[in-house]
């Protein structure tokens, strides 16, 4: 299952959202502000992100900048507490998969999220014998190509 954390009023959340829907992919959607989020999920994200905090909170945030805050030296515990009593410092949408986490709306990078099931048959569904072939086949068979 997909979650995709959001907030109200957040360009990205939506395109995110939109793109899922086109695409019949489910998903659970979390307003950070209106579920808080509990320690287990917030230690999850931090897990998740390649550079810890700094991934997934926005230092440019309003309440950072204005009480002078120093993220990197809080306690695992101190972070997540901030965390919770502060949603807004999370950078949005945070999506989150079994396999896959990306922060942000990125349009080359959200493809991940589709199951690997439908992948696979969307790159197998055109053969020589379509009527579509030299533009859809002709495309992927040029993509497998840039891959190698």
């Amino acid at each position: 299952m997909i979650v995709v954390y959001t907030s109200p009023g957040c360009a990205s959340c939506r395109k995110v959202k939109q793109w899922l829907k086109d695409r019949d992919i489910p998903y659970l959607e979390k307003n950070i502000f209106k579920t808080l989020l509990n320690d287990n999920e917030i230690k999850h994200l931090l897990m998740r992100s390649e550079n810890g905090s700094d991934d997934i909170i926005s230092k440019r945030s309003k309440i950072i900048q204005e009480s002078d805050i120093d993220i990197d030296s809080m306690t695992t515990a101190e972070l997540i507490s901030f965390i919770k009593k502060n949603p807004s410092v999370l950078k949005r949408p945070i999506i989150l998969s079994e396999n896959n986490f990306q922060i942000g709306y990125d349009e080359e990078e959200i493809g991940a999220f589709v199951p690997h099931e439908l992948r696979n048959v969307a790159d197998n569904a055109c053969s020589q014998k379509c009527l579509n072939y030299k533009v859809c086949g002709n495309v992927r068979e040029g993509e497998k190509q840039d891959q190698l």
